[in-house]
């Protein structure tokens, strides 16, 4: 049997003349769209850190804290598959400043009115906008960078996900010491002048493809109808939905399972958040390197073991430590990698629609589980099964992978620019 690395993933059509930019432009785009990125991924994510104090202070039950920290999930999902099309229709310098500032609204909405837990699900929903930045760049930053680079490339800007590492390691700190609302309009503020810096700065490569013509609900369904989009958002599913979910559920699993109090569990989850961050950009380059299929295969089965490991609730030093980073840095990855992966199979011109389908899952994958923790730690007071599955669904898309991808199935249909 060969080796998933000895065969083709793609297999590439001649490709157009491709415009070249001066590579001091490319990175400065593309720090630019990690920054929005990062900055939105931030307000997405500032619910999660005071998860354990809403619950405390509003009196909520396991499923209810679950359901809140999930709930911006929800619409930072679903909202990537039209806000991909647009983005392949309007640009990132029209999408990005538009997503950064209605997702003031929110924040706002949250910090200033919300006090109840009603009011707080309402604002936690509309927070997700946030959340679906990633449609915005994705697009934006493939089409600034030659195809032998976009792995790096994607995985740089995926590395903006690092603001949930921002709203872990400060949330908490900043509202125990200057109040409640203090994160929540810094936030608000950073938002805003993004926008601004984004609509001056940001500027569209010239090797932007033409965007396919139709209505955004008639190219939603043509894509829905790829093999290649449905795969991969299986894939991603797994891998970024599982980062998704230890990063709004691990503060509440940590402060559960091992009695940390709400400070010490939201460093600790920024730790994990941070070490994922590091690893999407070094499963790019992987990738890049020496193929996306071996490197999914082979972080998939770690992240198997791992999750098994996890799931025989050890001590928290080492082994639960080691069990918990290690997973970290294996769906950190595998993110990175499925990306790279959608880099090689999709045409330039449909990257941004394939993009908010696969993004869609891999944030819908990080909604279930917080959900399905919180149900199984009421009912049994611990989360073994929760993690025993995810194990299981690892060790599947292994197997997936290999059968998928490294047998030759898949065929690039399109060229590549």
């Amino acid at each position: 049997m060969t080796h998933p690395a000895s065969r083709p993933e793609a297999t590439v059509s001649p490709t157009p003349t491709r415009r070249s930019a001066p590579e001091s432009q490319q990175t400065r785009m593309l720090l630019l769209a990690t920054a929005g990125f990062m900055i939105c991924f931030w307000a997405w994510a500032l619910i999660s850190p005071l998860g354990s104090t809403y619950a405390a202070d509003l009196g909520l039950s396991a499923f209810q804290q679950a359901l809140l920290v999930a709930t911006p999930v929800v619409v930072g999902s679903l909202g990537r598959i039209p806000v991909g099309a647009l983005t392949d229709r309007l640009g990132a310098r029209v999408m990005f400043p538009i997503v950064s500032a209605l997702t003031i609204v929110p924040v706002l909405f949250v910090g200033l009115v919300a006090n109840s837990l009603a009011l707080l699900l309402v604002g936690g929903f509309f927070l997700g906008i946030g959340g679906t930045s990633f449609a915005v760049g994705v697009p934006f930053v493939n089409s600034w960078f030659a195809p032998e680079r976009r792995g790096l490339a994607i995985g740089v800007f995926g590395a903006g996900m690092g603001g949930t590492a921002i709203s872990a390691f400060s949330t908490v700190q900043l509202a125990d010491h200057l109040g409640h609302r203090v994160p929540f309009l810094i936030v608000a503020a950073v938002l805003a002048a993004y926008a601004v810096v984004a609509r001056i700065m940001l500027r569209e490569s010239p090797n932007r493809p033409a965007a396919a013509a139709g209505s955004i609900l008639g190219r939603a369904v043509t894509t829905f109808r790829r093999p290649d989009a449905l795969a991969l958002s299986l894939l991603y599913a797994v891998g970024f939905g599982g980062f998704v979910a230890f990063s709004v559920y691990l503060p509440t699993y940590l402060t559960n399972t091992y009695g940390l109090d709400h400070g010490d569990a939201a460093l600790r989850t920024a730790g994990f958040v941070v070490l994922a961050v590091l690893m999407r950009p070094v499963g790019g380059a992987l990738s890049d390197r020496v193929g996306a299929v071996p490197v999914l295969v082979t972080c998939y089965l770690l992240a198997a073991g791992l999750a098994a490991l996890a799931a025989a609730k050890l001590q928290l030093l080492p082994a639960g430590t080691v069990a918990f980073l290690g997973l970290a840095a294996m769906l950190g990855a595998i993110s990175g990698a499925v990306f790279a992966l959608v880099a090689k199979l999709v045409e330039p011109a449909a990257v941004g629609a394939v993009t908010g389908i696969v993004g869609a899952a891999g944030g819908l994958g990080g909604f279930i589980p917080p959900l399905l923790m919180g149900i199984l730690y009421g009912a049994t007071g611990g989360y073994g099964i929760g993690l025993l599955l995810l194990a299981l669904m690892s060790l599947l898309c292994g197997v997936f992978t290999w059968w998928r991808f490294a047998s030759g199935r898949t065929t690039r249909r399109t060229a590549t620019a």
